[in-house]
């Protein structure tokens, strides 16, 4: 069965119009003029075919990739409903995750909730394409709930800070 990573990215309604999904592979260009790209994989887990968040990247051409993070689904809550609602143990190897096997005519991210997990790709994209959000999705501050504290620094690079 397939993942259906086109179907899952189209879910996100991320507002860059120059973007494509090649394989499982989200990409983009969300500022014209600019060498830097924009990628997103999901990230596995030690299960086959389980994947426990997306891994957000900024590729430069010419060097590579500059800067990463993973969003991990559980942190952001992304499949907190449907695990409470299936009513099993949340400390299982299927919690906040989600795999290629799925019932038939739905996703295989049945039951996700997406605005912590876009919200997360927005805060990340503002770091390194400045006003690229806004600029594809004009309409999206009327549909978007109010939140005025800004978002918590995140660590660049591999470094880890605690």
């Amino acid at each position: 069965m397939s993942l259906q990573a086109p179907e899952f990215f189209a879910e996100l309604r991320l507002p860059f119009h120059d973007s494509t999904v090649v394989g499982n592979t989200y990409l983009a260009v969300p500022t014209p003029g600019t060498h830097l790209r924009f990628r997103i994989d999901f990230t596995r887990t030690i299960y086959a075919d389980t994947y426990g968040g997306l891994r957000l990247a900024v590729v430069h051409p010419d060097r590579g990739e500059i800067d990463a993070v993973s969003l991990s689904f559980l942190d952001l809550g992304t499949f907190h409903r449907r695990d409470v609602a299936s009513n099993g143990p949340l400390n299982n190897s299927t919690h906040g995750t989600f795999n290629k096997y799925h019932r038939a005519g739905q996703p295989p991210w049945e039951g996700a909730e997406f605005t912590g997990l876009r919200d997360a790709i927005e805060q990340y994209t503002a770091v390194w394409f400045p006003g690229a959000w806004a600029a594809s999705a004009p309409n999206r501050a009327a549909s978007r709930s109010t939140h005025t504290a800004p978002a918590p620094p995140t660590a660049r690079g591999g470094a880890r800070t605690r």
